[in-house]
């Protein structure tokens, strides 16, 4: 699909043939996302469209003037709307050790390390995922309905970004205040903080919003609530999960019994899951990534007497050295250090 030449034009500016063909794909799926956007005040008076997408479309100023008032920096995103023709914008591999919690990463400008990769088609994630398991790693494929580009560009809102249902409303706020979130706090080579920083902060937010909107007595509030409680128990087997099989790659038994046992806590969790969808290491470091941290993030902002301007202000004054490595994946203590501080 790529030519050597273009990885040979590419080289200069990153470090593998690999990244070249990455970035290109990165950048060419990019560019046709902003050449299919259009305004939202255009989308919102077109008869033509659904009038459901419409009447949400016209609630995203009301959602950003809301991240705005509780801290969020406001930017020029979500401005737009593009119609895709798939369901997820694009495809998330994540990959890790088979029997350690050691997740990969992959290095670019600017950005830094990341413990992911996109991809806008999601053939390419699948063959790209097929090679990390060739190299015995676990993989994770997964698909996404919105990213941030941190300001490189004016991020619209995306298709994928209105689900069906009750929540709808709430699905589209959560979304809007995550990425926003990533634009006002971003710490290069923190994947882990910056996802559950966003995670968690978007989490508070979207039921303050619906109650502003809708009223504390909403069915779409009701409907989150309830779908907050279901994935909070989702949570609390991913954490057991993860526990056990920590303690297991831990202990001094030999790879072939760890494996065996391994296998029997993946095939025990997601009986109780009700998955169907593969879980590994690879799973867990992705829940871990965006969950994880968030009794942490808890602790400081109520020690900022829940105040989220102030929060965000601490959070946004970290920098990378006070993380004290790259992809820093245990948070509490650094979080614990900060609630102690004060606001």
């Amino acid at each position: 699909m790529y030519t050597r030449p273009a990885c040979v034009l590419l080289v200069l500016f990153t470090s593998s043939c690999f990244q070249a063909r990455y970035l290109t794909q990165a950048a060419r799926g990019q560019a046709e996302l902003l050449a299919g956007a259009r305004s939202i005040d255009s989308v919102v008076t077109d008869r033509a469209v659904d009038p459901r997408v419409r009447a949400l479309l016209g609630q995203v100023a009301t959602i950003k003037a809301f991240g705005k008032r509780h801290g969020l920096r406001p930017t020029g995103n979500y401005e737009s709307y593009v119609q895709l023709r798939r369901p997820s914008v694009s495809w998330v591999v994540s990959a890790c050790e088979p029997l350690g919690f050691e997740a990969k990463h992959w290095s670019f400008p600017i950005v830094g390390s990341v413990p992911y990769l996109g991809f806008f088609d999601p053939l390419d994630a699948a063959a790209y995922a097929r090679s990390l398991e060739a190299d015995g790693l676990d993989v994770d494929v997964r698909p996404v309905e919105a990213y941030s580009t941190l300001g490189w560009f004016k991020d619209p809102v995306l298709s994928s970004m209105i689900p069906p249902g009750e929540t709808t409303l709430a699905d589209l706020a959560n979304v809007i205040l995550h990425e926003s979130t990533h634009a006002s706090v971003y710490v290069p080579d923190q994947g882990f903080f910056n996802e559950s920083l966003a995670s968690f902060v978007a989490d508070v937010l979207t039921p303050l919003f619906l109650k502003e909107r809708e009223g504390p007595g909403s069915r779409s509030l009701a409907a989150w609530e309830a779908r907050a409680v279901r994935g909070g128990v989702r949570v609390e087997q991913l954490h057991r999960t993860y526990a056990a099989l920590e303690r297991l790659y831990q202990s001094p038994l030999p790879d072939t019994q760890k494996r065996a046992e391994k296998k029997r806590i993946l095939a025990a969790a997601r009986a109780q899951l009700g998955w169907r969808r593969k879980l590994n290491n690879a799973t867990l470091m992705q829940f871990k990534t965006y969950a994880a941290a968030s009794s942490g993030f808890r602790a400081v902002y109520d020690s900022c007497a829940q105040d989220m301007p102030a929060f965000l202000r601490k959070m946004a004054a970290l920098s990378g050295a006070v993380f004290g490595s790259a992809q820093r994946d245990e948070l509490d203590t650094l979080l614990m250090l900060l609630v102690h501080q004060g606001c």
